[in-house]
């Protein structure tokens, strides 16, 4: 009778194993079992006292039952009752201690320690909790929140991306599942994640890019217009929220390198702001505008953009494109952040000097590599390239760009890592 009504409440059959559990106690009065899954049945139903004293009773005759003390801190959670429910986890872990039924107490433990403020505890419970289960989602993730409020961020992300790993797959977006496996540098099982997803679409363009990121093979000099697309139409209204999370410096940047190359503002520039995304740079750069510009390939983007009243003309256009129909038309081109989707950049700096009149100024970042890399530019796990000083002074010179001023910054945090960039100037000469 007791499994049968066990498995009704497993199963949601809520009505029918009340009836069960309350015909065991018919048979057996005060049968332990019986009062604690009873208890669960009334925590269920939103009787909460009722909830809390029927599994009190079951405890009272089954101490070192560690589950039913797991589910009594549940139910005094519910009830808002923190203290009292973090030492019924605490009891739990204490009469499991080592065993494989201890760790959803551990768990639990962890986020009432966090409610409380007691972030060390937190983070030793769910290390306990892994050391006996390591593949407990629920603690990787329970562990990643109490990293990242201490201020450990990288540890805290790695942590919740392996909760994501260990977590059923089919429950997740497959997009968050691949990006938690790069973080972890499991690149084989994300680019066999990324060959079954263009198996089902083979034209995505999001799924190509990314297999070649993730490959490190066959890269293509830059990325494909559809990708761009279908990356910034899917977060165009979060991207400004997201990127102030993220520390994000690249307008700021680029409009403090105007300034140094312009001087003060007098509302005389003809500015094309290149790739301008949801219009970030637009009032940091406006006050030295007589006529700003602003293309990019989302709709989405440029809809943000046009909701701040700053664009003189916004266009939807590849920004190559853009460039190149424009001659000599603008003072000043500025990027924040969008070459970094480009690898070769010859088309882009030789469009940028075709639009830009005599003495115009070119002010970008894209993401650094190392001084000391041999290479050009190189596709990163991210979806975006980084270049490398030489190559950006070479293919300058090459378009006829004389460079003013080459620096190395930090565009924004990601993963809890700094992200190294490059600050740029250069000029039509």
């Amino acid at each position: 009778m007791l499994e049968r009504a066990i498995t009704l409440l497993c199963d949601g059959q809520i009505d029918p194993a009340e009836q069960a559990l309350n015909d065991v106690l018919q048979v057996v009065p005060q049968q332990p079992d019986a009062l604690h899954f009873l208890g669960v049945v009334r925590h269920t139903q939103g009787r909460v006292d009722e909830a809390v004293a029927l599994i009190r009773q079951a405890v009272a005759q089954l101490p070192d039952h560690a589950g039913a003390w797991n589910n009594l801190g549940n139910v005094l959670v519910s009830a808002g009752r923190i203290e009292d429910a973090t030492a019924a986890y605490e009891r739990g872990v204490e009469v499991a201690s080592g065993r494989p039924d201890s760790v959803d107490a551990l768990s639990n433990l962890s986020t009432v320690y966090r409610k409380q403020g007691r972030l060390a505890e937190a983070e030793a419970a769910c290390r306990r909790a892994i050391e006996v289960r390591p593949d407990f989602g629920e603690a990787w993730y329970n562990l990643s929140q109490a990293l990242i409020a201490q201020g450990n961020v990288h540890e805290g992300v790695l942590a919740n991306s392996r909760a994501i790993t260990l977590w059923p797959r089919h429950l997740q977006a497959r997009d968050q599942v691949i990006r938690a496996l790069l973080l972890l540098g499991e690149r084989e099982r994300a680019a066999q994640l990324y060959r079954e997803w263009l198996a089902e679409e083979p034209d995505n363009p999001l799924a190509q890019h990314q297999l070649a990121a993730c490959l490190g093979e066959a890269a293509p000099e830059r990325a494909s217009d559809a990708y761009v697309r279908k990356v910034f139409d899917s977060f165009a209204a979060s991207f400004d929220a997201k990127l102030e999370k993220l520390d994000y410096r690249a307008p700021e940047l680029v409009a403090g390198a105007l300034r140094a190359a312009a001087g003060e503002p007098r509302q005389a520039l003809r500015i094309v702001d290149a790739g301008c995304g949801t219009g970030l740079c637009g009032p940091l750069v406006k006050p030295w505008a007589s006529h700003l510009a602003g293309c990019d390939l989302s709709v989405g983007m440029l809809r943000r953009a046009r909701a701040r009243r700053l664009y003189d003309v916004l266009h939807q256009a590849e920004l190559v494109f853009y460039l190149d129909t424009q001659p000599a038309a603008f003072d000043a081109v500025i990027s924040a952040d969008t070459l970094c989707y480009f690898g070769a950049l010859a088309g882009v700096f030789a469009a940028a000097r075709r639009c830009l009149r005599t003495g115009g100024r070119l002010v970008f970042t894209v993401e650094a590599l190392p001084e000391t890399s041999t290479e050009a530019h190189r596709l990163l796990l991210n979806g975006r390239y980084a270049h490398s000083s030489g190559y950006l002074r070479a293919a300058l010179r090459e378009a006829g760009l004389a460079l003013i001023d080459i620096r190395g910054e930090t565009l924004r945090m990601e993963a809890g890592l700094p992200v190294a960039g490059w600050l740029v100037t250069a000029r039509n000469a």
